[in-house]
């Protein structure tokens, strides 16, 4: 397809990882300035923490903070790939979900940044031909669910899914409960979700459309759910967790500094300090190191040595509590906004993680056994 008749999609939602919470913050700037803070009172947490909870879908786009970061891509890229929808629960929603099949696509990845009110912006630009039928598209050598970050949809992780289809993948894009044209009037931060993502592939199966072995990609928000997803369902084989949060209350306290720093932090402290309370589950039950050291999965993590929202020394804690064979792949210099999006460093390291088997380590015990002294052959690799 030639550049000048080229038509793009670019989106203006952005790489958000709270939406809620900088509407929030928004909304009590606003509530301040006509004097009406005291009013949140006592109930400041329990209103804050309702709001970290409620959909992303249902803010007013206004809201959004300014984007760091445009995809660009061919909208029609999506014609042979139709909206299809799954209903799922309790509590009850309809998730919005499209097959990407096997093909050619022949992506090529372009990028560029400049700087605007002394910020750094970028932009990834994705060109593909007119997709053709491959050796994969009557037999996809497996099944990859791709999973998006908090405020966004399933079309963050289009790039993801051109790519791995040229290489024989079914991919799965998902709008998340409460995101995209997802409904759902709450979200759980994976708790929920798991489930949901559990019967997704329940429907899948029905429709002939689940082929073994299946994997999960996700990115931040959508990163901590793949882990959590691989504890409770068998079915769920390799997994890349890109910018998974470790801690959720360091992730929120992170995004506020930087996409609403004028919001004082006791207002947001005193949320999470009511969040677990408005979900009904224990605190640490919302954190993803809470998650593996429960349950440790065998997962190739990503991280970028620029990432503030969820920083490279989180993700490796991570890493250390996953089981052996897991791997963590550095991109230096890439940015929480940025990571996913660097596929010259992450496409090769990933696809030789989804076309390896995975071994057979027990990743069915709920703890490890403090008397093993077995050193688990991970590897850091760095990618410059």
């Amino acid at each position: 397809m030639n550049d000048e008749c080229e038509s793009r999609y670019t989106s203006h939602a952005l790489r958000r990882l709270f939406m809620g919470l900088v509407a929030t913050a928004r909304a009590c700037r606003l509530m301040t300035g006509l004097l009406l803070l005291p009013v949140l009172g006592t109930g400041c947490g329990t209103f804050v923490a309702h709001r970290m909870i409620q959909a992303p879908n249902t803010y007013p786009s206004w809201l959004a903070p300014s984007a760091p970061v445009l995809l660009s891509f061919n909208e029609n890229l999506l014609t042979n790939s139709p909206v299809r929808f799954a209903c799922v629960g309790p509590p009850p929603a309809r998730l919005c979900y499209r097959i990407v099949e096997p093909a050619e696509y022949h992506l090529k990845v372009s990028s560029t940044n400049w700087v605007k009110r002394g910020e750094v912006r970028y932009k990834f630009i994705f060109r593909t031909d007119v997709p053709r039928t491959n050796t994969w598209t009557a037999a996809p050598r497996g099944t990859v669910i791709l999973l998006h970050g908090y405020g966004l949809a399933g079309f963050s992780m289009v790039p993801w899914a051109l790519r791995l289809a040229q290489e024989g993948w079914r991919c799965v894009l998902v709008d998340l409960r409460g995101h995209g044209k997802s409904t759902g009037k709450k979200i759980s931060f994976g708790l929920v979700e798991s489930r949901d993502m559990s019967q997704l592939l329940d429907v899948l199966a029905n429709q002939n459309q689940l082929v073994p072995p299946v994997a999960v990609i996700g990115e931040s928000y959508g990163a901590a759910l793949a882990l959590r997803w691989k504890t409770i369902d068998p079915r769920v084989g390799r997994v890349v967790a890109i910018a998974p949060y470790t801690v959720l209350s360091n992730a929120v306290l992170n995004i506020c500094r930087d996409y609403a720093s004028f919001l004082p932090r006791a207002v947001i402290r005193s949320g999470l300090k009511q969040l677990p309370a408005v979900l009904g589950v224990p605190g640490d039950d919302l954190d993803t190191t809470t998650v593996l050291a429960r349950h440790p999965v065998t997962a190739l993590f990503v991280s970028g040595t620029g990432d503030n929202i969820t920083p490279l020394a989180g993700v490796r804690s991570l890493f250390n509590e996953s089981l052996p064979d897991s791997e963590l792949i550095v991109v230096s210099g890439a940015t929480h906004e940025t990571v996913t999006y660097r596929f010259s460093e992450l496409i090769p390291p990933v696809l030789a993680w989804l076309n390896t088997n995975e071994t057979d380590y027990d990743e069915h015990h709920s703890t490890r056994n403090p008397g093993n002294d077995f050193k688990p052959p991970r590897q850091e690799r760095t990618s410059q």
